[in-house]
């Protein structure tokens, strides 16, 4: 980390912003091995009896595609490389039959595919990524404000 990047933590935090998040730099972490673990997380969402009829109806027969775009995804959120350029609330939006709890499921399969395949300190960065990212998609998808003058009741 270079001296300005520990400036920019140390700013952050004295006004009480999220921090940034780094790309992680391990030698066990490239775009394949994010591919397999990308399809070991999604062959265990499959056979899921909640979550695997919600991807296959969606999904149909495009897997390997999905898997692909997935394999972006991740590349992007932990390499910080780039490679992902869809936008996954709009994709998640359209989802009816999901509900909330839904995203513990899928956050529960997460940390054990990671933690099966990752040391420990790698996992921690994909739990913790995937953690901030099912609370962001969920308030997209299930948190409404009142609208305005109209009192909760």
């Amino acid at each position: 980390m270079s001296e300005n990047e520990r400036k920019t933590i140390v700013y952050e935090r004295r006004i009480n912003r999220p921090l940034p998040e780094f790309a992680l730099d391990h030698p066990q972490v490239d775009r394949a091995f994010i591919g397999r673990l990308v399809r070991t997380f999604y062959g265990k969402v499959r056979r899921n009896e909640r979550l695997g009829p919600i991807f296959d109806g969606e999904i149909g027969d495009r897997w390997e595609p999905h898997l692909e775009k997935m394999t972006d995804f991740w590349c992007a959120v932990i390499l910080k490389n780039g490679a992902y350029s869809g936008r996954p609330v709009p994709a998640h939006m359209k989802l009816k039959q999901v509900v909330p709890e839904d995203f513990e499921i899928w956050l529960g399969i997460f940390r054990e595919t990671v933690t099966e395949l990752c040391e420990p300190e790698v996992a921690e960065v994909f739990i913790e990524r995937a953690e901030r990212i099912a609370q962001s998609l969920q308030l997209a998808m299930f948190f409404r404000l009142p609208a305005a003058g109209i009192r909760p009741e």
